[in-house]
């Protein structure tokens, strides 16, 4: 990767991830570089960057993952490995599989004495059990803080095993910022795997970068757009290959699914084998699926050709949407999601009509900006909580603001009563232009049968006190002077 670039999120120029308060407000202190660096004197759980590490690659199909850390470190990985059974049901395998995962059970006498030994013994299990192509070995806040060299080790086992051993630096406590994992993953994959080999290009081939979120449905709707501009498209690495990866530097081109998963990567390839790049934004709702798929075309100069496709598509849907829209017209909403979703479904509402109320995103950055201004002069004022996870706040805002819909994972909400639905939905299309007809649809089927919300309100409890919803939100955000 970029040798300016530490792989650590925060250390970009204008990047915060704790702040909250008015739309207009915190557009306008941006703009005057009047931000300054805040933290949360309480904070209720963090996603740590080790799971979007590992996340983006278990489902490689050809390797193996040993989690260097206690066993808990790997319980969110249940998560990574549904989406992956689910993918696999989709894409028609019919011996399902799990990742391969082995954890090294870090306890308290390693932390003692160090856990070197347990990684050695690990990833040698993993090699003689599974002769896999590639080894991913991931750090964790643990291993990190006792010490353990796992590059040290890798290099060793290295020039026993006949396959590429991969270690990836992802230690929880490096950052805020779980999209951190992302560039800790591709910092090893450009390290470890290319290692800067130059390839023949292949005419017409485009990277396409794509997180584990992403459906099936999503991916041949995508992969169908490009291929209307007469290109084919390397996926990666979701279902993806050790050949594939090495396949690479060979694009033309690269573009990305979502805005943050592999921005980073992408610049780094970039500069190292002279492969440019779209970075645009998520493919969700008219505007943005119109921008991205512009963005793809313009790498090729195919522009003309995606203007026809375009058109095509507009008389074709626009018709379906006003239908939609008169389901969904005024309606009051709040999101939440990560900063490429978040930021799509703000967007997308505004193909039916609806009122953006409130938006929780974990960071807020130069591209958050031009997204955030983009949505106030649509919506006006709303309220935005820049917040990795931090559900108390998110109660808080939401019980005040009472919307008519709330879009984003709905543990929380859905016990205010409120409806609840996502722009995530792992069996059916959410991107493109056939996935706005189905998220609009979802959308107002949700809010029109609240009879399971209404319901959960009246006997699921939440953990906090009426005293916490009278309080400012934001109260626990202490600015640095």
């Amino acid at each position: 990767m970029d040798n300016n670039y530490s792989g650590v999120r925060e250390s970009r120029p204008f990047t915060y991830n704790d702040c909250g308060g008015s739309s207009l407000d915190l557009a306008e202190n941006f703009n005057k570089k009047c931000f300054k660096m805040a933290d949360r004197s309480f904070s209720q759980g963090l996603q740590c960057q080790q799971i979007n590490s590992m996340s983006a690659l278990m489902s490689m199909e050809d390797a193996v993952f040993v989690v260097h850390s206690p066993q808990g470190c790997v319980g969110c990985a249940s998560f990574a490995n549904d989406l992956y059974r689910v993918g696999q049901a989709h894409r028609g395998v019919k011996i399902i599989r799990d990742v391969k995962i082995i954890n090294t059970n870090l306890d308290e006498r390693d932390v003692v004495h160090g856990g070197e030994d347990k990684l050695r013994e690990a990833v040698l299990l993993a090699y003689e059990r599974y002769k896999p192509k590639l080894i991913f070995i991931f750090t964790s806040c643990a291993s990190g803080i006792i010490g353990d060299d796992i590059d040290t080790v890798t290099s060793e086992l290295q020039k026993q095993l006949k396959t590429i051993l991969v270690p990836i630096h992802c230690e929880g406590f490096k950052t805020k910022i779980s999209a951190s994992g992302f560039d800790s993953a591709f910092i090893s994959i450009s390290k470890y795997i290319l290692k800067g080999k130059k390839v023949p290009k292949e005419k017409g081939l485009i990277n396409l970068f794509a997180p584990t979120t992403v459906s099936y449905k999503d991916q041949l709707e995508i992969e169908r757009m490009l291929l209307i501009l007469g290109l084919h498209a390397n996926y990666i690495p979701f279902y993806s290959s050790l050949e594939k990866i090495e396949k690479i530097p060979a694009a033309e081109a690269s573009t990305a699914i979502c805005k943050v998963f592999a921005d980073e990567f992408m610049k780094t390839l970039k500069e190292d084998y002279d492969i440019p790049f779209s970075h645009t934004v998520m493919p969700i709702g008219v505007r943005n699926t119109d921008i991205w798929f512009r963005g793809a075309a313009a790498l090729f100069g195919k522009e003309k050709e995606a203007e026809i496709h375009i058109e095509k598509e507009h008389n074709r849907i626009l018709p379906l949407i006003e239908e939609i829209r008169h389901r969904l017209q005024g309606k009051r909403v709040f999101i939440c999601g990560g900063t490429g979703r978040s930021f799509a479904a703000a967007a997308l509402i505004d193909d039916f009509g609806m009122k953006l109320v409130g938006l929780e995103t974990p960071t807020y950055d130069i591209d958050a900006q031009i997204d955030i201004e983009y949505l106030n002069g649509i919506h006006g004022d709303y309220v935005i909580d820049i917040a990795n996870m931090q559900p108390f706040e998110q109660i808080n805002i939401v019980k005040k603001l009472k919307p008519d819909v709330f879009i984003g994972m709905p543990s929380w909400a859905a016990k205010l009563g409120i409806p609840t639905t996502h722009v995530l939905d792992m069996k059916r299309p959410t991107m493109g232009y056939d996935g706005i007809l189905y998220l609009g649809n979802k959308i107002a089927d949700q809010i029109e049968n609240p009879g399971f919300n209404k319901k959960l309100s009246k006997y699921a409890r939440l953990p906090y006190k009426e005293s916490w919803y009278e309080k400012d939100a934001f109260k626990f955000i202490k600015i640095f002077e």
